[in-house]
């Protein structure tokens, strides 16, 4: 899979807008004419859910295709793919993921679980695969990053964003050094932006300290977000979205920092 660009949107600190920023860069992508495969890669399974997830017994979770693999039985991933009424690809999640923990806890090789999934040829057809990740630091974030050609993280534009965002680097930088070398930052996407005092310094003091790294593109706070998870659809798909152009703005400065196929 040498072509194909793994990428999570991660953070540690829920409520930053991973699920809608991994649903609505995909969507992008695909308005653009590339292929891509989304991954919920949450118990909460808030991306499967926003893309009208409908369970079908024939079509394995990302949970089950784990704990498979961990068994010596694994599954093909091309068979656990869903589409959307929007027509993106995605393998869902549910809560029994919540359980890997445990079943990981005595695999061999558990850190790169997920990337032995992922990185089979049966994906090869899609350009960009796109993990949606759950806020943790544990092991199933270990195994989306040991996956991973490039690395997200939005951060919402609030007083305790930096603390988090300090913390998932830190993670980030342990996964680079001791399991995937070739492992990326593409950047750091302010999320849930407004005009307050607050956001202002925030914003400000992510640039001063991540300089080149901070998406120049910023995703305001508004309720077309939450609207859309009702519509099952992405804001993107909208033409009078003010919140789809700033995703399609940011999906090409995303493009353009070198990861465009």
């Amino acid at each position: 899979m040498k072509n194909t660009k793994i990428i999570s949107i991660a953070n540690q600190k829920g409520g930053v807008g991973k699920t809608t920023t991994a649903l609505n860069l995909a969507a992008a992508m695909k308005q653009k004419g590339k292929k891509v495969l989304l991954v919920d890669f949450d118990p909460q399974a808030n991306l499967s859910e926003y893309l009208g997830f409908r369970y079908d017994k024939n079509k394995p979770t990302i949970s089950t295709l784990m704990s498979n693999l961990v068994s010596g039985n694994q599954m093909d991933p091309a068979h656990s793919i869903y589409r959307s009424a929007e027509g993106l690809h995605y393998i869902a999640s549910d809560i029994q993921l919540s359980s890997a923990e445990i079943f990981l806890i005595n695999a061999m090789s558990r850190e790169t679980v997920l990337k032995r999934i992922l990185r089979v040829e049966d994906l090869e057809k899609y350009d960009y695969i796109i993990i949606d990740c759950l806020p943790s630091l544990g092991i199933l974030m270990v195994n989306a990053l040991a996956a991973s050609d490039y690395v997200i993280a939005p951060v919402q534009a609030q007083k305790f964003a930096l603390d988090g965002i300090s913390l998932f680097l830190n993670a980030f930088k342990m996964v680079k050094a001791n399991l995937n070398p070739e492992l990326k930052l593409a950047g750091i996407l302010l999320t849930m932006y407004d005009n307050t005092n607050m956001a202002k310094a925030v914003r400000e003091t992510l640039n001063e300290q991540f300089q080149d790294l901070l998406f120049k593109t910023t995703i305001s706070r508004s309720v077309e977000a939450t609207n859309s998870t009702y519509e099952q659809k992405s804001l993107v798909s909208s033409k009078n979205s003010k919140l789809g152009k700033q995703y399609m703005e940011f999906t090409e400065e995303f493009l353009e920092r070198g990861v465009r196929k």
